[in-house]
């Protein structure tokens, strides 16, 4: 594994990790959990805020000068200097359903640029890491491996995921969407970080989403591009504060956005 500067950020995060998965898994369909309704109907458990109290804690006593900004406790995202962004859940929906499709989402972002990135799904007993310079890593049943995203060039030959076909109407546009559909050879609906992390690993070739908040993205960039791939919002911008995202395997990059971007009707049609 190549040795990066921010080595010893990674493994603090990787502890950031472990101690996350240990209230989450404990948390996981239990009976007594607590459920509420933040101001934009998104749910959240005890297990959310349990989570975000124990990284913040951890980051205090190991990088006090560091800024944190998180999902449920707040912080500027975006700011100059070295920010710890914290996804305690990210797939709430999933947990609370009892599926086991989620994941504590772990990023430094330093002058506004992801560098490290961890993304923990216990369940699923996988995790995706990823520094500058130092590539992108999976953890799994069979090991520690590199992984790097697929060759694929033809759209034609392409596996496209988003989240929530709704959210394009809302968002976006559904039919941008559904033209990226119609240009590819599958489309799925792994969504939220996971399709990001299949794109890194080579196993799908697009993951799309008209909205997104930056804890959402942050560790996705980086492992995204140490992976080889490309990250940027939906205007093309490598940015994880843009408010939307769009992670491929680089080649398929442009085109996607073409055709995410292409009017609806032809012109002096109505």
């Amino acid at each position: 594994m190549t040795v990066s500067r921010y080595s010893l950020d990674l493994d603090l995060a990787r502890a950031l990790a472990d101690a996350a998965d240990a209230i989450t898994t404990a948390r996981f369909r239990a009976l007594d959990l607590t459920v509420d309704s933040k101001p934009d109907r998104t749910p959240v458990t005890d297990a959310d805020t349990a989570v975000e109290d124990a990284v913040r804690t951890l980051l205090t006593r190991h990088r006090p000068d560091d800024a944190v900004a998180g999902e449920e406790r707040g912080g500027s995202t975006t700011g100059p200097g070295r920010v710890w962004v914290i996804d305690p859940i990210d797939g709430t929906k999933n947990f609370l359903r009892g599926l086991p499709v989620w994941a504590t989402l772990i990023a430094l972002v330093e002058d506004g640029t992801p560098v490290v990135g961890m993304i923990s799904a216990p369940l699923l007993g996988r995790r995706w890491w990823a520094a500058a310079d130092a590539g992108a890593w999976l953890s799994d049943g069979s090991g520690v491996r590199g992984i790097g995203v697929s060759r694929v060039t033809d759209p034609a030959d392409a596996t496209v995921s988003t989240t929530d076909l709704g959210s394009w109407v809302e968002h976006h546009r559904r039919e941008s969407y559904l033209r990226l559909v119609d240009a590819t050879w599958e489309s799925r609906a792994f969504g939220d970080f996971w399709h990001h992390c299949l794109v890194a690993e080579g196993a799908l070739d697009i993951a799309v989403e008209p909205v997104v908040n930056t804890w959402d993205v942050a560790p996705v960039r980086v492992l995204v591009e140490q992976a080889g791939g490309r990250f940027t919002d939906l205007a093309g911008t490598p940015r994880i504060d843009g408010g939307s995202a769009l992670s491929t395997n680089g080649l398929l990059h442009d085109t996607a956005l073409a055709l995410l971007s292409e009017p609806d009707t032809e012109p002096g049609t109505h």
